[in-house]
């Protein structure tokens, strides 16, 4: 398994002072997603609250990489590595990090770069010298800079998982060769991407081809009874209608059974998108429980 973060996890508000234990929610966040194994992380607006400087203390010891490729100092100098590569089970999975454009963290000279050039640039580095398997991007980047990247890298990139305009779960929607992954939002859930890799070309969404395969069902009833219709028809004008009906049906199935049949022919490279909601359904860690509620103790406005 690779844990992943896309960002915008520590800080409730990208302006310093609205919390006065943000300092401490952020450090314990950082400390418990190390402790739960993530590799990596993307640092996005709601990270870089107290500074890039904050940052770089609290991450002083830890095995979870903060990646940026395109945020920069006033020397234009990275503050961030822009990638790591992260080796599951025999897969080699290059990971990129992406911040918004334009001034960051209310620091002097710290600028992101445009970051669709700095994705691709970075993911074509990883597969031309580090050989990866999968390139995922982690986008902590508004959602159409990360629809952009998406149409743009080509088959560099395999996975965007983008974080930024708390846009909740979604479906994961390929526009090309990328496949773009909503994460969710406020760490209400956890994402679940289950991937088959080998082989070449873009992944192939199984749950797309099984959601086609249940419309067909219906529109295969729909265009029996349609024909049924249009035996019984006894004037011209009804019977032109239905002819007109189930054609347009016919056109229909047809595309369905292009995008049910890539789910039959037991691909190599396929994913299949998920979450996990973190209700009461899921139990909690007594320990980490206490910790938190030392800084949001029940009952309070920020519990």
């Amino acid at each position: 398994m690779l844990v992943l973060d896309a960002g915008n996890a520590l800080f409730k508000s990208p302006m310093p002072g609205g919390d006065p234990k943000e300092k401490e929610r952020a450090a314990l966040l950082l400390e418990l997603m190390d402790a739960m194994g993530t590799s990596a992380m993307a640092v996005g607006t709601r990270d870089l609250t107290l500074g890039t400087d904050f940052l770089t203390r609290s991450m002083k010891g830890r095995k979870m990489k903060l990646l940026s490729a395109n945020l920069v100092d006033a020397a234009g100098k990275p503050l961030f590595a822009a990638s790591t590569v992260v080796t599951v089970g025999e897969v080699k999975f290059g990971l990129v990090g992406l911040s918004p454009e334009g001034p960051a963290g209310g620091q002097p000279g710290v600028v992101g770069k445009p970051p669709v050039p700095a994705a691709i640039a970075e993911a074509r580095r990883l597969r031309a010298k580090e050989k990866v398997d999968v390139v995922v991007v982690l986008a902590a980047v508004p959602y159409p800079d990360a629809v952009k990247l998406s149409q743009e890298a080509g088959d560099s990139v395999d996975f965007i998982l983008q974080s930024h305009d708390n846009r909740g779960q979604g479906v994961a929607q390929r526009n090309d060769f990328a496949t773009l992954v909503p994460t969710g939002e406020r760490g209400r859930q956890i994402g679940h991407l289950t991937l088959s890799v080998g082989g070449k070309g873009p992944f192939v969404d199984l749950t797309e081809s099984e959601r086609a395969q249940q419309n067909l069902k219906i529109l295969d009833a729909n265009l029996q009874q349609a024909r049924q219709s249009l035996a019984a028809a006894q004037d011209e004008r009804t019977r032109k209608n239905w002819q007109e009906t189930i054609t347009s049906f016919e056109a229909r199935r047809k595309a369905l059974a292009l995008q049910v049949e890539p789910g039959k022919q037991g691909l190599e490279r396929t994913q299949r998108l998920s979450y996990i909601q973190l209700g009461g359904a899921v139990q909690d860690d007594a320990e980490v429980k206490k910790r938190v509620e030392r800084i949001e103790p029940p009952g309070s406005a920020s519990h």
